[in-house]
């Protein structure tokens, strides 16, 4: 089963699964500010789950792609909608500060075997 590693949380998942869904189920929040009231609901079209991702996915759907071609996004961002990714193996999923998640600075990353804190990035 791959895994999932978000904020201070490693979470297992089925090969496959929804990350939007599956970090949301184990209690991690991928939206910013006021977007989780009114984000599109895993569609697609609002942008805000959006996050950088290493690890196996599924290839950029044309949703995924079309939205962050739009402002504030930016296609040469390294940055995926986790409503539109699949989870195919061990995955480590950091998300950044906007409305969109489309800043610059870290709100949380993934806790790192090395002792790394997960929450801002700080060691």
């Amino acid at each position: 089963m791959p895994k999932i590693l978000a904020q201070c949380k490693k979470i297992e998942c089925d090969r496959g699964a929804n990350l939007r869904k599956t970090l949301l189920e184990n209690g991690i929040d991928l939206h910013n500010g006021k977007s989780k009231l009114i984000n599109c609901r895993g569609i697609g079209s609002c942008g805000t789950c959006a996050v950088q991702i290493e690890g196996e996915v599924s290839p950029v759907n044309w949703r995924d792609k079309t939205r962050r071609s739009l402002p504030p996004h930016s296609p040469t961002k390294d940055l995926r909608l986790a409503c539109q990714t699949r989870v195919l193996g061990d995955v480590r999923v950091t998300k950044f500060e906007g409305f969109w998640g489309h800043g610059s600075q870290i709100v949380w990353k993934p806790k790192a075997e090395n002792g790394e804190n997960g929450e801002n990035g700080e060691k």
